[in-house]
């Protein structure tokens, strides 16, 4: 495979680094030629940037808790309501 070319494995790989870490100028070049050729890897880094904000957000509010009970139920009565 030609060194400028990634593999979609190697791509979703360098996007989820990305979030985190400070990619070489190498790794970025790569990433940004295979994005702009892969529409699955764009769809899975916006995907990825939507999940990465979504735990950004929960963590900043604080921990949740959760009724299971509450939730079971109300579960329950939806499923009935569609019958």
């Amino acid at each position: 495979m030609h060194i400028l070319f990634l593999s979609c494995f190697k791509a979703t790989e360098l996007i989820e680094r990305r979030l985190h870490f400070t990619l070489s100028f190498k790794e970025k070049l790569q990433l940004k030629l295979h994005l702009m050729m892969c529409d699955a890897c764009s769809k899975y880094e916006k995907q990825s940037l939507i999940i990465e904000k979504g735990i950004e957000q929960m963590h900043m509010n604080g921990p949740i808790t959760m009724d299971l009970e509450k939730l079971k139920s109300q579960i329950n009565n939806k499923l009935k309501d569609t019958d």
